[in-house]
């Protein structure tokens, strides 16, 4: 197993940025559900503000990792554009995210937790796209 290390890290380095993302994904989707679990499994809000809420609070959580860290953007003369596109796809994210989990967890009677995890890898997909080739685009 020790052998194959070399090799795993060489493949891991050169896919640096989706490393990057998966592992900021995976941090801000924690906080999502944390917060979702929080906010409906606890103090037992609406299912739809519960987790409109936390993925607002996700998003502050994805947006500094991502800039910062995944794709090492550390301009600042065009944060405030960065924020607004990233603040544009994430409201679309938040409309796609609160039809799908609705759908799931309502009317295919899906855990909302496992609902909200699903609906989570879907957006992940086109997320790093937009962000990618979009946003934090090297020039």
């Amino acid at each position: 197993m020790l052998e194959n290390w070399p090799r795993l890290y060489t493949r891991l380095n050169n896919r640096k940025a989706v490393v990057k993302f998966i592992i900021a994904g995976l941090t801000a989707t924690s906080t999502d559900l944390f917060f979702l679990y929080l906010f409906r499994g606890v103090w037992h809000w609406n299912l739809i503000l519960a987790a409109s809420l936390a993925f607002i609070i996700a998003f502050f959580v994805s947006f500094s990792l991502q800039k910062l860290w995944t794709f090492r953007n550390r301009r600042l003369n065009k944060i405030w554009s960065q924020l607004s596109l990233y603040f544009l796809n994430a409201l679309l994210g938040l409309v796609v995210n609160a039809y799908l989990i609705h759908f799931l967890a309502v009317d295919l009677k899906i855990w909302y937790l496992l609902a909200q995890f699903i609906v989570s890898i879907m957006i992940a997909f086109w997320n790093f796209m937009v962000y990618k080739f979009i946003i934090f685009k090297y020039h």
